[in-house]
């Protein structure tokens, strides 16, 4: 799952994933395995919940830790799918490795 890459320098975050597509805001992040690897753990969760379901929990979960933090940054961090795709950016095998759902695992008890 490479991702067609598409520079979009007026966009806030480094980088998105919005299956098929990595949107960077800088050409350089086109170049940086460790931004490449944590979009391309996006579309593996984009593709295991049907991409739509995806999109709709990522909104849910985000609305819900803004509720809870009171603040943009945090809730976005605190989000299953960003503690997933932050905890294993640097690690380049981790995609073969991956068990399916795995962000399940970080949905705080």
């Amino acid at each position: 799952m490479k991702g067609w890459i598409i520079h979009v320098p007026w966009m806030k975050p480094a980088g998105m994933a919005l299956f098929p597509f990595i949107l960077v805001r800088e050409r350089r992040f086109e170049f940086d395995p460790v931004l490449l690897n944590h979009e391309r753990i996006h579309f593996r969760q984009q593709v295991e919940m049907l991409i739509i379901p995806f999109y709709l929990l990522y909104i849910v979960n985000y609305t819900v830790n803004y509720i809870k933090y009171g603040m943009h940054y945090e809730a976005y961090r605190q989000m299953y799918y960003e503690r997933e795709a932050y905890a294993n950016e640097k690690d380049m095998n981790y995609l073969k490795k991956r068990k399916f759902w795995a962000f399940l695992g970080y949905i705080k008890k």
